[in-house]
């Protein structure tokens, strides 16, 4: 490796690809390993099953930078499955079959994303790290524990439906900063009278930090950055 950790500290805030499997802090943990730099962070989650753009800074002065970025609007592409809901809102979860038995056809399945843009209230996943009583809601979920986690204002800048093949929807979304796509599947599922789940989602934009910007893990070892 070509670098030294002074110059890996400047590279500040960057854009990673986090592939599908590891948890945005694994991809922090690995950096750090490739830096040799031990102050590394992210802004903004991304799920272990979701991919996409991961905004890290490296070093501390990165760091500081990236409670601004956790503010930039963000783009995804997702796949929603209908007909079924899951206990976590995504793949991961125990599924619950939905019988349907008119399917909703592409003008109605239109008319209801697009029901969803601009300002909204939102119901955050019970797994999921908001606190309740200082502590994860997941750490509740995963014991049985009944959750109660109130609506809150966000915003969908941009819904587009990009397929419509029962029993999966793949639309584009902009959103301002909180906005959980979990949750936004189930709601369609809802408003759908189909159920429904994130069954694959993708960050394409964080801001102006792209997909096609972005580098991998690999290509920060090789140095090609």
């Amino acid at each position: 490796m070509s670098r030294n950790n002074e110059n890996f500290s400047s590279l500040g805030v960057i854009a990673i690809y986090k592939p599908s499997g590891p948890t945005s802090n694994d991809i922090v943990q690995q950096v750090k390993k490739i830096t040799g730099i031990k102050k590394v962070g992210h802004a903004g989650t991304l799920d272990p099953l979701a991919k996409g753009v991961l905004v890290l800074g490296i070093g501390r002065d990165a760091t500081k930078k990236l409670g601004t970025v956790v503010q930039k609007e963000k783009e995804y592409i997702a796949t929603i499955r209908l007909g079924q809901t899951s206990s976590t809102d995504d793949e991961e979860g125990v599924k619950e079959m939905i019988l349907v038995n008119n399917p909703p056809n592409i003008s109605i399945v239109s008319k209801t994303i697009k029901s969803f843009e601009g300002n909204i209230e939102q119901t955050p996943p019970i797994y999921s790290a908001i606190k309740v009583n200082g502590k994860e809601a997941y750490k509740y979920a995963r014991k049985g524990k009944e959750v109660n986690l109130r609506p809150r204002p966000v915003l969908i800048k941009e819904i587009e439906l990009l397929d419509c093949k029962w029993p999966d929807l793949k639309i584009r979304v902009v959103t301002g900063p909180g906005v959980y796509i979990r949750s936004l599947a189930r709601d369609i599922g809802i408003e759908l009278s189909t159920g429904g789940y994130l069954k694959k989602l993708e960050r394409i934009r964080v801001g102006e930090y792209t997909k096609d910007s972005s580098v991998t893990p690999d290509q920060l070892m090789r140095d090609e950055v």
